[in-house]
């Protein structure tokens, strides 16, 4: 695997890796004039793209009816450079009529087995808390009918 960056001007690089997809790297004081998100907040975009991969590839697998899934981050880091990660929670909402239990096994999957991004920042100290909740459809929980 290899990734490449090159710098366009101020602070923005346009990145590119074997898959020959480019991404905008950028970093503002002014966030209406950054064009892309920083490396730090691609970071935690890299881990919930890479956990929700593994979480809904396992749930389909299972025959589970999901519809959606979101995953949030919201990461702690220390008060002085390299500012890294000490903290991550992921809250995980699954849309559908998905057994909890499926989803938390998932999940689980996803954190111990799977997800390199996670792994790897586990394995350097950071701290991961997660949170999972299953949002049912609709007519699952309409029970004006019976």
């Amino acid at each position: 695997m290899q990734a490449k960056v090159e710098w366009v001007d101020n602070l923005t690089f346009l990145a590119s890796g074997d898959s020959g997809k480019f991404t905008i790297f950028d970093y503002s004081e002014n966030k209406v004039l950054q064009k892309g998100s920083s490396p730090t907040e691609m970071l935690l975009q890299a881990m919930c793209g890479c956990t929700a991969m593994d979480v809904i590839s396992i749930l389909q697998k299972k025959r589970e009816p999901v519809t959606g899934l979101e995953v949030k981050a919201n990461g702690t880091r220390a008060p002085e450079h390299p500012k890294v990660f000490t903290e991550i929670n992921l809250e995980y909402t699954a849309y559908g009529n998905v057994k909890k239990e499926s989803l938390d096994r998932a999940v689980t999957l996803s954190q111990d087995k799977y997800c390199n991004i996670s792994i790897s920042l586990k394995r350097a100290g950071v701290k991961i808390a997660i949170s999972t909740r299953v949002v049912e459809s609709p007519e699952s929980s309409d029970t004006s009918n019976l």
